[in-house]
Parts: structure tokens; C-alpha cells; sequence
């Protein structure tokens, strides 16, 4: 039966609302910004600082301060050409203006000004101005300082001629709008990472970072991309000197810096016109393509065996990598995947890639052959690990029981079907496992008891994995899968619930249960499927009345407050000592509990934690508990 229409309103020509200058800014963020949270705050400050570095790239600036103030906004100065004040021939207004409050207006949509830009569509400067409470843009020019401030992207006044002065550049000044945003904090790790990604990249170009406090810290690289990849090894075991070659031609430039380490992950990152690229595209699809091949050619070369060639693949050829790939394209041939610039589309960029990349490791294997045979011997046994693995799981995990058939006996799963709607909690101990069964939502709540310690998994390939029962069960519940044959479509619960007691076993195993995730099934945080349940530390009784601490700030207040009566305070020990009616009411009602989301902010920093706590360098992890030690809270 077809639906019925009924006509109750009409649709015409004055239903279509035109969106004037900024408006659609302020009306659609995240189209412009990727998003209104930290990530999207951080944006702006992103946006300002890249306009200065193409000033740098376009050879007019050697110097960058970025300063972050004390009542919240943020400052970034350039000491390039100055943003050009002039009237604009064809709207006869000055050129900063257009700049800082049309979309589309900008000097990179030609190859005159900036060859090669990070900023692509001309509205990075005008995004930030639309979504900031107030902006003020100084630019010193033709002997002149030139200022222009704005209310929400609107002018308050024409831009004014001020003082006289010797230098050049742009300083521009903002203060995000909060009702833009659900955060308007900055995170100066956030910023100094983003401008130490650029000062390795720029050989030459001196950045400074100021915080509220007048802290200023300095970064300048010599090394470039080689530098990058040092520090990114610095805490790991290399087989390899940094290999590094690059190519230059009129449409497209690129530089290459890898290293091998005796570790299982891969760390790449990505570069277009000094943007990171985290979604990578096809620039880091070339290089795989150049990599692989180079390898596959040099193992035939040395007569390693057919069979042992014919089964290496790219993922082989990458366990241990770490690389840092930067390419220059033309700021008008440059497509990027959106504004906020995750992914590069170039076609050409590919194979001008796979090229470069054999190429220069083709040279490089002839030229030293001792590390060439270090690599090589690293991928063969990547290869011979994988094959291992996959017989080993063939012969554990049967495919029914990854689809769910054979579920562990332990696991108290939950009725509902829709993985949406499910969660699962993995919880320390039998005894803590049998309270959060008394305690759980039996339609959407599952319960996995994980026995002590688990295995160790920073460096374990999936052979160890799979045999250790702990993380065998784990992998069955979860339902998606491991290593080659991961399929998160089929992950059975999409809140995957840490739940371990607040000390430093239950710490222990939690950091476990997140290397684990981390190296073997990384889909679960990227998709935001990984939890951490936050028991209270601290019971307050008043006569019949309980109030529950999560932390001791949270006690004292509670206890001011009670000031005088008598009650008692106690220290939970473990999930274990409550009761079901206290953990459900704590920790696992979604109407009072709280959780943690564990994300990845910053890939590398954190392969770098993962590698130095739970890596095999005793000395390395020494130092970070001795550095950050007066910052832990210990159960003693």
C-alpha cells in the first residue's frame, strides 16, 4: 500500500534560506573544523599556525610564536611577508578583510603566492574568526602596522593604519566562542606536539611556544623527517641506521625516513605539505607498495627461499617499522578528503611514491648490505610468526567459536542481541566477578572474570596469544576475531568495560587488558569501544545514609560538609568488598556510574608509553617511574 502524503504546508522559493559571509560557519562547525569538541578547539589554532608555516615554506619566514593566554584565547605571530592590506581590485576592500571574513578568499587558490600550502580552500582564517568570540589580526607591512578586530567574524571597524614600523609579519589573536564548543581548555601537550611535527618537518624554521605562566619552550630540528624518526626510536632497540631519501620535481616533491626496530608494531607517519595525515591515503599507499617490493626483490636477489618469498606480504614488511613520509604537492592540484585534511586523494601521489621507495631502497640494500640482511631476517620472521599463528589459531579457535557458538564457560553473557545496546564487563577475580553478576543488568550486561596477571602481550605475536587461556576466552567472547581474520562488524558488545580494584595489581591489569587492545584488536579504541569502570575509593556513612568518594578531593568535601556528626569512613580495598547492591549502584548503573574512555590523542607518545612500560628496556622503564613517581597515588 503506498504512503500516504498529506499536504499540510507548502514549499516554495521562500523556504530556501540563504546562509550570508560566515553564517554557515556558525551554523554547520564540524563541516569546517571536523568537530565542536577538544579536537575541533584544537583546529583553530591549527588553521592560524599552518597560515604562518606557508609563509615559511614560501621562504618569508624563519621564526613562529604561538602563545596560549591567561584568559583563554591564543596568539600566533609569524615574522613572513604580512597579510596584504591593499584594496582588493574587484570588491575594492582590503585584502586582510576578505581574508579574514569570506570564505574562499585566500592566496592559495593560484600558484603565485604559496606553491605549496598547507591551507587548501581558502577558509581556514575565516573559519577561526567565525567561530571566536572576538579576533584581532596585526600586521606589520609597507613600514606600517595595519589592525582589524572582529565580533563572531564581523568587522567592528575598517582596518586601521597604526604605527610606524622596521619589520614584517602577522599576528593574530582569538578567544573561541564557547557556545561553539563543548570545551574551550586548551591542552598545551596537544599544541606543542602539533608544532614540534612541524619544526621536524621545516629544516630552519624556529618555533616558540608560550604558556599562561610565561613559560616558553623552543623547538628547531636540523635532522628534519630524520630527526622524527630517531626520536620516535629513541626508547627502542634499532636494527638499522635511519634510511633517507627524497625526490624533487616540478609537480610533486617527497622525503622518505624509516628504521627498523626489534619490536612487532608499525609507527608511519604522514605528511602533505607539512599537514599530518593520520587517515593516511594515497601517498602512504605508494610507500607500502615501494616498501614491499623492494623487500620481496632483495630477499630473490639473495636466494632466499621461493616459499619464504612467496609468503611475505606488506604487513610483514612493516612489523617494526618506523618511518615518516612528507610530500609536497602544488597548492592547486593538492584534493584532500575534506577540510580538515585526514586523507590525501592525489592519484599521481602513489605511484610517484612506490617509485621513490623502491627506488631508494633498492640503493640503499646494495649500499649496505649487512643492514639490508638485519631487515630481511626481521620480515622472515614476521612471516614465519604469522604463518605459526595463523596454524596455532586454526587449531584453538574453531570458527564456530568465533562466531559465538562456543562461548566460555565462565563468561555470564547478556540476553540482548543488538551489540549496540551490549556491554561487557571484564572484571579482576572470581570474587569480584560473582558480585558484578549480582550486580549487572542481565539484558545487557555480560560479565567476564579475568583470573590475575595476564600474559604480557606488548611483544607477543598471536601464537603466545591465543594458547594463553585468559585472553583465548576474551577473544571468543568478543566475538571479532584476531590478528588477519578481525572483523569488528561482528564484535558481540560495543562497551567493552575495564573493571579491576583501585591498587596496583588492579593497575597492573589494567594497563594488560589495554596493551593488549592496543597491539592486537586497535579497532576496539578506534572505534571508542574501550572503557575504564571507575570504582569509588572511599564509603562515608552517616547513621543510615551512605555517600560514596571516588577520589580523596571528593572525600574531603564530603566530609567538610558532615562536619561535626559521627561517621565513618571507609577505604574499599577491592570490588570484592561491596556488595551487589553497591557495585550496581557505583559503578555499573549507567544512571550513577562513571566511565572513562580510552582514546589515542597522540599515536606516537603513545606507542612510546606502551614500548617503555611494558617493553623489555629495564633502564628506560626505570627513568619514567622515577620521573613521574611523584605524581602516582600508591595504595600503601
Amino acid at each position: 500500500m503506498p504512503a500516504q502524503i498529506t499536504k499540510t504546508s507548502s514549499y516554495t522559493a521562500k523556504d530556501i534560506q540563504v546562509l550570508e559571509g560566515l553564517e554557515p560557519v556558525r551554523k554547520r562547525p564540524g563541516m569546517y573544523i571536523g568537530s565542536t569538541d577538544a579536537s575541533g578547539l584544537h583546529h583553530l589554532i591549527t588553521e592560524i599556525l599552518d597560515n604562518s608555516v606557508d609563509e615559511a615554506l614560501a621562504g618569508h619566514a624563519t621564526e613562529i610564536w604561538v602563545e596560549a593566554n591567561e584568559d583563554g584565547s591564543a596568539s600566533v605571530k609569524d615574522n613572513g611577508r604580512g597579510i596584504p592590506v591593499d584594496k582588493h581590485p574587484k570588491t575594492g576592500t582590503s585584502a586582510l578583510e576578505l581574508t579574514m571574513t569570506k570564505l574562499h578568499a585566500g592566496g592559495k587558490f593560484g600558484d603565485t603566492a604559496y606553491k605549496v600550502s598547507g591551507g587548501l580552500h581558502g577558509v581556514g582564517a575565516s573559519v577561526v574568526n567565525a567561530l571566536s568570540d572576538w579576533l584581532e589580526v596585526e600586521v606589520h607591512r609597507d613600514s606600517f602596522a595595519w589592525v582589524q578586530k572582529y565580533k563572531r567574524g564581523v568587522p567592528e571597524w575598517p582596518v586601521k593604519k597604526t604605527d610606524p614600523v622596521k619589520d614584517t609579519g602577522t599576528k593574530t589573536t582569538f578567544l573561541p566562542d564557547k557556545s561553539m564548543f563543548t570545551t574551550t581548555e586548551w591542552n598545551l601537550k596537544n599544541i606543542e606536539d602539533s608544532i614540534r611535527n612541524r619544526a621536524y618537518l621545516i629544516a630552519g624554521l624556529t618555533f616558540h611556544l608560550k604558556n599562561p605562566s610565561g613559560l616558553t619552550k623552543t623547538f628547531y630540528f636540523e635532522g628534519g623527517i630524520k630527526s622524527l624518526v630517531a626520536h620516535n626510536n629513541h626508547e627502542k632497540q634499532t636494527l638499522n641506521t635511519v634510511v633517507y631519501f627524497k625526490k624533487d620535481t616540478d609537480d610533486i616533491s617527497a622525503e622518505i625516513a624509516l628504521q627498523y626496530n626489534d619490536g612487532i608494531s608499525e609507527n608511519v607517519e604522514s605528511f602533505v605539505n607539512v599537514i599530518k595525515t593520520p587517515d593516511g591515503g594515497t601517498h602512504l599507499t605508494g610507500f607500502r607498495i615501494g616498501l614491499t617490493r623492494a623487500i620481496n626483490d632483495y630477499a630473490k636477489k639473495i636466494g632466499l627461499q621461493k616459499e619464504v618469498v612467496d609468503a611475505i606480504t606488506g604487513e610483514d614488511t612493516r612489523e617494526g617499522l618506523t618511518a615518516a613520509i612528507f610530500v609536497k604537492l602544488p597548492t592547486n592540484s593538492i584534493q584532500f578528503e575534506s577540510q580538515t585534511k585526514t586523507k590525501l586523494n592525489n592519484p599521481e601521489a602513489q605511484g610517484f611514491m612506490a617509485q621513490l621507495t623502491n627506488q631508494g631502497l633498492n640503493t640503499y640494500f646494495e649500499e649496505n648490505p649487512g643492514e639490508a640482511r638485519k631487515i630481511l631476517e626481521k620480515v622472515t620472521l614476521a612471516t614465519r610468526a604469522r604463518l605459526a599463528a595463523r596454524a596455532a589459531k586454526d587449531a584453538v579457535l574453531r570458527k564456530g567459536a568465533l562466531e559465538g557458538s562456543s562461548l566460555p564457560g565462565k563468561l555470564a553473557d547478556c540476553s540482548e542481541k543488538d551489540a549496540s545496546l551490549c556491554e561487557i564487563y571484564l572484571v579482576e577475580g572470581d570474587s569480584a566477578g560473582g558480585t558484578a553478576k549480582g550486580a549487572r543488568d542481565r539484558k545487557y550486561q555480560a560479565i567476564l572474570p579475568i583470573g590475575g596477571k595476564i600474559l604480557n602481550t606488548e611483544r607477543a605475536h598471536l601464537d603466545k596469544i591465543i594458547k594463553f587461556e585468559e585472553l583465548k576466552d576474551l577473544i571468543i567472547a568478543l566475538g571479532a576475531g584476531i590478528g588477519e581474520t578481525t572483523n569488528i562488524d561482528k564484535l558481540r558488545y560495543h562497551r567493552i568495560i575495564i573493571m579491576t580494584d583501585a591498587d596496583v595489581d588492579g593497575s597492573h591489569i589494567a594497563t594488560l587488558l589495554m596493551t593488549f587492545f592496543y597491539r592486537h584488536l586497535p579497532q576496539v579504541i578506534q572505534n571508542g569501544y574501550l572503557y575504564i569502570a571507575l570504582p569509588p575509593l572511599y564509603k562515608i556513612q552517616l547513621g543510615k545514609e551512605i555517600k560514596y568518594a571516588y577520589n580523596d578531593e571528593e572525600k574531603d568535601k564530603i566530609v567538610s560538609e558532615i562536619n561535626g556528626s559521627k561517621f565513618t569512613v571507609s577505604r574499599y580495598k577491592g570490588l570484592g568488598e561491596m556488595n551487589s547492591d553497591q557495585l550496581r549502584e557505583t559503578t555499573m548503573d549507567p544512571e550513577t556510574r562513571t566511565l572513562k574512555q580510552v582514546t589515542i590523542e597522540n599515536a606516537e607518545e603513545t606507542d612510546n608509553v606502551f614500548t617503555t612500560l611494558m617493553g623489555e628496556d629495564v633502564p628506560a622503564r626505570k627513568k619514567f617511574i622515577q620521573t613521574y613517581a611523584q605524581f602516582a597515588s600508591l595504595d600503601i
